[in-house]
């Protein structure tokens, strides 16, 4: 049974995998942004309940899935459904790298314009990942990752995160077979 999160700094592939993953046959994706902002408000945030609610309805549903985010606060509530973690960490220049070459991202933006309006700022808020100090920061991530008891690793570049893909992929495959 597939119950997997997926968290680490903006760009730094945690949508890619995610995607990747949930093209298993079966298998739900929940983009966090998708619950912690307010439709239509991107960067507002909701209530933490509204938020938890999404997530226990999301889970209810599928019974195998992948959850990726940034938000420690809404991983940490997740994480006693999740058998394993793991913590996307390339490292800045990489997620910056990812976040210049993302595509658009139509579910957040309303035009690839408008998201490349944000991507200076996106790149000022990835350079700040190991020096911030709030629920999205290296050192939360960290505390998160070390606190969880089940399976987890932590990915450092875009090669190990590939073929965490190709392991988890088999893995599944090998389960159903």
């Amino acid at each position: 049974m597939l119950r997997v999160l997926v968290f680490g700094n903006s760009g730094s592939g945690k949508s890619t995998l995610a995607q990747r993953l949930a093209g298993l046959t079966e298998i739900g994706h929940l983009d966090l942004d998708d619950v912690a902002w307010k439709p239509g408000h991107p960067g507002v945030r909701q209530s933490l309940h509204t938020s938890f609610e999404a997530i226990d309805a999301f889970i209810e549903a599928n019974p195998q899935w992948v959850i990726e985010g940034c938000y420690t606060s809404l991983l940490d509530y997740a994480a006693e459904n999740a058998n394993e973690i793991i913590f996307l960490n390339p490292g800045i220049e990489i997620c910056q790298q990812n976040c210049r070459s993302r595509p658009w991202e139509p579910h957040k933006y309303a035009s690839k314009t408008a998201q490349d309006k944000n991507l200076q700022m996106l790149l000022n808020w990835v350079a700040d990942y190991q020096t911030r100090d709030d629920e999205f920061s290296l050192q939360e991530h960290l505390l998160f990752y070390n606190s969880f008891d089940g399976a987890k690793s932590e990915l450092r570049s875009n090669e190990e995160i590939l073929a965490k893909a190709k392991e988890i992929t088999n893995r599944n495959r090998s389960i159903k077979s």
